[in-house]
C-alpha cells in the first residue's frame, strides 16, 4: 500500500481529484487543508476508509482510476492534523 499527504494542495491538484472522485457532485467537501492519498487493493481501501472516518474528522472519497492490477485509491480530506491521524491509524490497523 502506498501513502502520501499533500498539505495545502494546489487548485489544480484539487481539480484533478474532484474530477475523479466517485461520489456525485452534490457531495460537498469543505474545510480541508490537506489531502491524504492511499492506494492499494479494494478490500484494504474499503477497510482503510472506514478506519479513517472513525479515527478523525475527515471525508473519504473513492478516486477513479485505470489500474490493471485492481488497485484503487482513496482521498482523505480534512485539516492536516486529522489527515495525519487518519493515515497513522490506517497504517497501525493494517499491520495487525
Amino acid at each position: 500500500m502506498d501513502y502520501r499527504i499533500i498539505k495545502s494542495p494546489s487548485k489544480g491538484t484539487i481539480d484533478i481529484l474532484f474530477r475523479r472522485k466517485g461520489s456525485a457532485p452534490s457531495v460537498s467537501i469543505e474545510n480541508y487543508d490537506a489531502v491524504g492519498l492511499v492506494q492499494g487493493q479494494l478490500i484494504d481501501m474499503v477497510f482503510a476508509a472506514d478506519i479513517a472516518e472513525k479515527a478523525a474528522g475527515v471525508v473519504v472519497e473513492d478516486i477513479k482510476g485505470h489500474c490493471p492490477q485492481h488497485l484503487i485509491m482513496i482521498a482523505i480530506f480534512g485539516d492536516t492534523a486529522a489527515v495525519e491521524a487518519a493515515i497513522r491509524e490506517i497504517q497501525e490497523k493494517l499491520k495487525k
